[in-house]
């Protein structure tokens, strides 16, 4: 799950972490009350959507008159923000952050996250903040710092020291950066994050270290333990397909393609999609309905891929062990009549009850296309799908 800027910078604060006095706005009037409260002279005006590169898009303003600020809250609330993370139809922009003005010295780059092939939290710094990581660690892979930290441990004295150095922090200023490492660090192990990105981190002209931005990831298998993070959550950042879903204990994701796909199990569903690809087509989402779904389950799996305007035709591939092949059978009966079904369905059952669920599609009356094994199945449905056009 990913929270916005406000959002984070609120929970980094709680653990001690150094940023700027701020506030969230949904209109250009609340923008003005807010920055009237924090003084002035200079704000900065911040559009909160789920994606980076928002400075880029013209997302992100430094004002210096409160009707400066009523004028640009204006015209960033609403719009459509383009950035390199958001595809070309960007996100609308529904609220904005306005925080205080800063001086400026030098902006640096550091980030958490979990390092899975040495099971540990790795922690990276560069002395190129403000840039793109990607293209630092392209162009300029000798200025990122990187360790990881072994959770027996913890964070010690010398992983802090390593990172500040590298960094090119001194004296005074180099005791404040260890102090924010170590709030961040308690903060990732403490929230369950899976990403803390501070970009940029950034040094004053007074000397002081400052959280300027602040991007956070949560493992959604640990909000259980932090429902004060869970209420974090905002759905209208998110695709509406994957959030009716998830109300549903589905694995979706959308993607580009024109072949619904509908499997048990990830590995299989990712073999599907590959042998869509395969056979000269491309999958329209990834959907693994899980091991243990009821027919209730499958026919809202079906009505979500039927949602999607770009699926020209549906494979449904199921390979049942718990999961039952005639409850599966019985879900996309359900669904097919509710939704009017009007593509090609190809449907490849294997495993338990299989029998009772290929009489079932066989008795239902409607035009589903029986497959022997997934070659066939992937075979028959870009070959339909090409028919029907």
């Amino acid at each position: 799950m990913n929270i916005h800027e406000y959002q984070a910078k609120g929970l980094l604060a709680k653990y001690g972490a150094p940023v700027l006095k701020g506030g969230v706005a949904y209109t250009a009037d609340e923008a003005v009350k807010q920055g009237e409260a924090l003084g002035g002279p200079v704000w900065v005006v911040k559009a909160q959507i789920h994606a980076g590169g928002r400075g880029k898009g013209g997302g992100v303003k430094v004002v210096k008159s409160i009707d400066e600020l009523r004028e640009t809250a204006s015209r960033i609330i609403g719009m459509d923000l383009v950035t390199p993370q958001t595809g070309p139809g960007g996100k609308k922009v529904g609220r904005v952050y306005i925080e205080d003005g800063c001086a400026i010295d030098r902006e640096l780059y550091l980030s958490f996250l979990l390092d899975r092939e040495s099971s540990r939290i790795a922690i990276m710094a560069s002395t190129e903040g403000g840039m793109d990581i990607e293209e630092v660690a392209e162009k300029t892979p000798d200025k990122i710092v990187t360790i990881t930290v072994d959770p027996a441990t913890g964070l010690m004295p010398f992983h802090m020291r390593r990172l500040a150095f590298g960094l090119g922090l001194e004296g005074a200023t180099a005791k404040a950066g260890m102090k924010v490492l170590k709030s961040l660090y308690d903060a990732f192990v403490g929230l369950d994050a899976s990403l803390i990105e501070i970009n940029p981190l950034v040094v004053t002209k007074a000397g002081d270290v400052v959280l300027l931005d602040a991007k956070m990831s949560f493992d959604n298998n640990a909000l259980f333990r932090h429902p004060d993070v869970a209420e974090l959550r905002d759905e209208t950042e998110e695709d509406p397909m994957e959030v009716r879903a998830g109300k549903y204990d589905l694995n979706y994701v959308k993607l580009d393609g024109n072949i619904g796909c509908m499997v048990n199990g990830a590995g299989l569903a990712m073999a599907t999609m590959d042998i869509i690809k395969l056979k000269g087509a491309a999958p329209a989402n990834f959907l693994d309905v899980g091991g243990g779904a009821t027919t209730e389950k499958v026919t809202e799996a079906f009505k979500i891929i039927l949602s999607d305007d770009n699926v020209d035709g549906i494979l449904v591939n199921i390979f049942g062990g718990i999961m039952r092949c005639d409850v599966i059978a019985e879900g996309i009966v359900t669904a097919a009549r509710e939704v009017q079904l009007s593509v090609p369905l190809v449907v490849r059952l294997e495993g338990t009850n299989v029998e009772k669920g290929k009489t079932i599609l066989a008795e239902s009356g409607l035009p589903i296309i029986s497959a022997d094994d997934l070659n066939d199945a992937a075979e028959k449905v870009v070959k339909a799908v090409k028919e029907a056009r």
